[in-house]
């Protein structure tokens, strides 16, 4: 009996939970908000680019390049950052990144013409990139999986908060000191978190022997495909893309160059990128899924802010107050994701957060001209709730079940992805709201001639609001008129941009039961 008892299963001891190393807890703290920085400033400049261009005295041309020369940058930096980070480590990579980035938010902050900012912009971006997905592959090689829904929660509330308050925190600083404090505010953290960086940090070891056999030739093809190809998805749709010259010439560098770099992944002995962490199918449908989860992220932090700029006059500042909304329902959010991803399957909250984001979108498909904070909480509300719903499980499900070996690897993978679906979605809603806004005023305009009685008498009643001016008041009313009538057809492509957004948010949430179900367990065991 005794026996017996002894080899009972319910006398066996369950093994306890293995502890959170302080100090490794205390050192990804520091790479996580030196991750929030590189990723705010993706977005801190978008509110403030006219403040900025009156004080450079840049042309209306010139200037969105302070933020297209960071995002060119930065996307040829992300996936270099695994080869980077195993000839380093983790230790100096992300320090050296986060001490550069530093830097270069210093020259931003002291240029003193465009030229300047540009360049120092290019190498912030570049220099700061990498810091991204080491915090991802950190995440999820350090800790064991039984933490996960404690960092994974930390991440993905980072990645998703920080370009999302960035206009919003942008605003603020412009409004009340001066735009050169976008980049100041970087300087004291920037070096904090460089020097407990290069103290905490032990996560691994470098190997210069890589060195030897870095592909160059890999390197520039995958710069120029990459950077060429943001370059058209941001150009293009401001300049009828393969019309202007410029952007048909990055076109053809662009594809000369993909076909080069992907020539050359799969027959260099060591690649620049290994893309065979797409051979995993768990790590390729959270690419995809991050790949639309990006469009929601960059897409409707760049919708909302246009049209209360544009539609509703609303200043830089009077915007950020709009939609700080979102920012609060992630905080919210977030804990509640973390405690549900190891509890309940990850495909299950996908779908819920795509449905919420679908929903979102399509209560936005009523928009009129007169819609401000209150018409447009609840769809902040389930944006901001949606983000942290997906980018969980995502994360989980493409980095939770890869080895230690490709981590590094497929972290700059997966992180390109989101970034290329916020640069794709981009292109693709302002080529959409260009568009359906000249066709809505053609057939405005064939509606509102001077045979149309409605039109006429709307007319008349603006005229006679303008009596006052006496002779100019005809005029007056015709360009009020004119206004209307524009505003009408600018808001009437955006109904049109959120009904598509919606159907392809809905289109993935029923794609989800699709994506195979992680097995428990798989992985990383990290914690060691």
């Amino acid at each position: 009996m005794a026996a017996s008892a002894v080899l009972s299963p319910a006398a066996v001891p369950v093994p306890a939970e293995p502890a959170i190393d302080k100090r490794r807890m205390v050192a990804f703290l520091c790479m996580v908000f030196g991750m929030f920085m590189a990723i705010l400033d993706i977005q801190i400049v978008s509110a403030s680019l006219n403040e900025i261009q009156a004080g450079l005295s840049a042309s209306g041309d010139e200037i969105p390049w302070v933020q297209t020369s960071y995002l060119i940058a930065e996307v040829i930096s992300i996936p270099l950052s695994g080869t980077l980070s195993r000839v380093l480590s983790t230790r100096w990579m992300f320090s050296i990144s986060a001490g550069g980035f530093t830097l270069m938010s210093l020259m931003c902050a002291s240029s003193s013409t465009i030229t300047e900012m540009i360049v120092w912009r290019a190498l912030q971006g570049f220099i700061g990139g990498g810091m991204i997905p080491t915090v991802f592959a950190s995440a999820f090689t350090i800790f064991p999986a039984s933490k996960r829904s404690i960092v994974s929660p930390m991440i993905g509330l980072v990645a998703t908060l920080a370009p999302t308050i960035g206009p919003t925190v942008g605003g603020y600083l412009t409004d009340l000191m001066s735009w050169h404090w976008l980049f100041l505010v970087n300087v004291v953290p920037g070096i904090l978190v460089t020097i407990s960086t290069a103290i905490l940090v032990d996560f691994d070891k470098p190997d210069l022997s890589l060195l030897r056999r870095f592909d160059w030739f890999g390197l520039a093809t995958m710069a120029g495909f990459l950077g060429c190809l943001e370059y058209v998805l941001e150009e293009g749709p401001n300049h009828d893309w393969l019309q202007d010259e410029a952007v048909f010439a990055c076109a053809v560098i662009c594809a000369v160059c993909a076909l080069l770099f992907f020539w050359r992944v799969f027959s260099a002995r060591d690649p620049i990128v290994d893309l065979r962490a797409f051979s995993d199918r768990n790590f390729a449908s959270g690419c995809v899924a991050s790949f639309i989860m990006g469009i929601g992220l960059y897409g409707l932090t760049y919708l909302y802010p246009v049209y209360l700029a544009r539609v509703r006059g609303y200043s830089a500042l009077m915007i950020g107050e709009t939609m700080f909304v979102s920012g609060l329902c992630m905080f919210a959010t977030a804990p509640i994701a973390g405690r549900f991803s190891g509890k309940v399957d990850p495909r299950i909250l996908m779908a819920i957060g795509f449905g919420g984001f679908a929903a979102g979108t399509w209560i936005v498909t009523g928009l009129t001209k007169d819609w401000d904070f209150w018409e447009l909480l609840w769809p902040q509300v389930l944006r901001g709730c949606s983000l942290m719903l997906c980018m969980i499980p995502i994360n989980n499900i493409a980095l939770g079940t890869l080895p230690p070996a490709r981590m590094k690897n497929a972290s700059g993978l997966y992180n390109l992805t989101r970034n290329l679906g916020g640069a794709v979605g981009l292109a693709l809603i302002n080529t959409l709201l260009n568009d359906r806004w000249d066709l809505h005023l053609t057939r405005l305009h064939e509606r509102f001639t001077w045979s149309h009685p409605p039109a006429l008498e709307r007319l008349d009643a603006i005229q006679r609001g303008f009596v006052d001016y006496g002779s100019a008041a005809p005029a007056m009313a015709l360009k009020a008129m004119t206004n209307t009538v524009r505003i009408q057809g600018l808001v009437m492509a955006f109904e049109d941009v959120f009904l598509v957004l919606t159907l392809l948010f809905l289109a993935m949430a029923c794609a989800v039961p699709l994506i195979r179900k992680p097995r428990a367990g798989a992985g990383a065991a990290g914690g060691h």
